[in-house]
């Protein structure tokens, strides 16, 4: 019963998306948004720890007008993407560099002999970046761990990530996937900035601090030699976007002989390359997650 009414919700939500001005969503999703600020006190500290531990030398209100701007730019990356589920989004015009972007990628496309690994994080409208990807010609099997409410997963959200050619794979099932994916030819998107638990990851320096971080793309790495892209999407202040992709991270430590050495010194370079966007646009990223917890 409890995923019925959940799932009616949300089809109501969506609903009032697709009608309401796009103003009127922004304002209010912001609204919502502040308010779970100030009412979820758990959440709003753990953010603010994350912020104080990271940037030690901003003064607490300096740390408090960020925390709030963290949740700010979260709430203009859920309002768009319920406009992108209601079709009232336009994916090619909020991407400034497009060009550029579809350049690029044309030039991975064609140089990628064992696929690609696009390797992102929590960072801004990272659903934006995924759908802007496939719509221009590299589709991928983007992983990433299923909802809670079947009907949702089902109905809602997986065919939303598929639409443009995406195939969502879910995080039990992800390695065989990718390396499947790899070997033909095909490209693979993995938000890695999150904690990572069991056999197959490491406790490693993420912006000073270690934190439990999947060693999965090394592996892949050194398995298949796919190309491993860092991209992210970051937000302009006039609500546009630069779709910013790296060089290919080829680094194997082929000066380490130890296999686990080696994994983790190849995956340090990847937690880096996320430390750096985050950065330089510090309230994109998702800082009320719990990423250095033990």
């Amino acid at each position: 019963m409890r995923e019925k009414i959940e799932y009616a919700l949300v089809k109501l939500f969506l609903w009032l998306a697709k009608i309401a001005p796009r103003a009127f969503i922004y304002a209010v999703i912001r609204s919502l948004t502040l308010l779970v600020y100030h009412l979820d006190k758990k959440r709003r500290h753990l953010t603010i720890t994350n912020l104080t531990m990271t940037f030690p030398g901003k003064s607490s209100e300096e740390i408090k007008a960020l925390s709030k701007a963290v949740y700010t730019e979260l709430s203009k990356t859920i309002s768009e993407i319920l406009l992108m589920f209601t079709g009232r989004f336009d994916i090619d015009h909020a991407i400034k560099n497009r060009d550029e972007v579809k350049e690029t990628l044309q030039k991975l496309a064609q140089n990628s002999p064992h696929g690609i690994v696009f390797m992102t994080a929590h960072f801004s409208n990272w659903e934006l970046m995924a759908h802007f990807i496939a719509k221009h010609g590299l589709p991928m099997a983007v992983i990433g761990r299923k909802g809670n409410n079947r009907l949702i997963e089902t109905n809602i959200t997986t065919p939303f990530r598929e639409k443009y050619g995406n195939s969502a794979v879910s995080k039990d099932k992800a390695m065989l996937s990718m390396m499947k994916r790899l070997k033909a030819q095909g490209n693979v998107g993995l938000l890695i900035d999150q904690k990572s638990g069991g056999s197959h990851s490491a406790k490693l320096d993420f912006f000073g601090k270690p934190a439990e971080t999947t060693l999965s793309v090394a592996s892949l790495k050194l398995k298949l030699d796919p190309l491993i892209v860092p991209v992210f999407v970051v937000r302009n202040s006039d609500g546009l976007y630069e779709l910013v992709i790296h060089e290919p991270v080829e680094y194997k430590a082929e000066e380490i002989e130890d296999q686990q050495k080696k994994l983790e010194a190849m995956t340090l370079r990847y937690n880096q390359a996320i430390e750096d966007v985050v950065r330089k646009y510090p309230a994109q990223w998702f800082w009320m997650h719990n990423r250095w917890r033990v």
